[in-house]
């Protein structure tokens, strides 16, 4: 007697649901297991010390870079540690906005909101210079230039069709962009500490320097609540200066055609306004109207924090420290000296314009 597969009885309907989730589940549960070892480190050093020395969620990006060092998922893990770096990360960033109230963003202040927006030109500006003093092509000049000032990958991918860069040049600019974003998330809380920053200030620099969304809960989290949310907020401005600076570009680019019938293509929607700051934005805007609950924010933070740590080790995962020599000296420069470049902008802009 022949016996019937179990998914023969299943409606036709969930079988593409459920084996999609079943693809998933190993790399998020790896992902999972990292960022839960991770944590339990962190409650060690809480016991010995009195406080974490290094948080959980840095704690899981460097175990997950360590195991990508000696070990790469292969694709039964990689569906799943996709997910956990970034679609996991878009939901722990969307559900923030549902703590951050429309008065966090007044309390920036015009000042702060101008300084944004010039760091954004200044950094863009100055990247591209150092891409062509090293002898960069155009196009990836420009491309390192606005991974940097604004969003990193999210950018490079929204600016490169506006610019018709070539495929091997986007490659080589993300490739360096993955690790070097790493280092910047590192960084913010060392370089906060030693400043003696205060939680507002850290997330100033963490939502200024940091190239990913997400990534700005990591960076700020060891300052605290009021971190995360200022960081999250800063880099917002960040991210909306994506759209003018393509329109900006396209513009230049149509502008050199030379009247051919063919003009730069328009950047994609979803790249200057993803999902998830959509629904950051709405979310932000019924707690400001007080439409949600105080009772709901706790336990929702923490589903936010545990999203991000998960998130975190899946990043880890992603990273090939070994991608920094693939994309080429001159191109790790150039990043590099970008990265450090809108790190003195913004250093410069806290020091003058916020108080201590």
């Amino acid at each position: 007697m022949t016996t019937a597969h179990p998914s023969a009885h299943a409606p036709s309907s969930l079988i593409g649901p459920l084996h999609g989730l079943a693809r998933l589940l190993p790399g998020v549960l790896l992902s999972a297991g990292v960022g839960a070892v991770a944590f339990a480190l962190q409650l060690i050093e809480t016991a010995l010390f009195g406080h974490p020395w290094v948080e959980g969620l840095v704690i899981a990006i460097l175990m997950g870079a360590g195991v990508r060092l000696f070990w790469t998922p292969s694709n039964v893990w990689m569906p799943g540690v996709q997910f956990s770096a970034k679609t996991l990360l878009e939901v722990a960033v969307a559900l923030l906005g549902a703590t951050v109230s429309g008065a966090a963003v007044m309390a920036l202040g015009p000042v702060l909101l101008l300084a944004i927006v010039g760091v954004v030109v200044l950094a863009i500006v100055g990247g591209y210079a150092l891409g062509r003093a090293f002898g960069l092509p155009p196009a990836m000049a420009l491309l390192v230039a606005c991974g940097n000032a604004i969003c990193g990958n999210s950018a490079i991918a929204a600016v490169a069709p506006v610019i018709e860069a070539e495929g091997e040049d986007v490659a080589a600019a993300i490739g360096f962009t993955a690790v070097l974003g790493i280092a910047v998330v590192l960084l913010v809380p060392v370089v906060g500490a030693l400043m003696g920053f205060n939680a507002t200030r850290v997330g100033v620099l963490a939502g200024l320097t940091v190239y990913a969304v997400p990534q700005v809960l990591a960076a700020a989290a060891p300052a605290g609540l009021l971190a995360v949310q200022t960081g999250a907020v800063v880099k917002l401005v960040r991210v909306l200066m994506l759209g003018p600076i393509c329109l900006v570009l396209g513009l230049l680019r149509s502008g050199k055609a030379d009247g051919k019938a063919e003009g730069a293509k328009g950047p994609k929607l979803h790249h200057m306004a993803p999902w998830f700051i959509v629904v950051f934005l709405i979310l932000m805007g019924l707690r400001s109207a007080g439409l949600i609950p105080e009772v709901v924010l706790p336990p929702l933070q923490a589903a936010v924090t545990a999203m991000t740590l998960i998130a975190m080790a899946g990043l880890g995962l992603m990273v090939d420290p070994r991608a920094v020599v693939r994309a080429g000296p001159r191109v790790a420069a150039v990043a590099a000296l970008s990265a450090l470049l809108i790190g003195g902008l913004a250093l410069a802009t806290i020091v003058l314009i916020l108080p201590a």
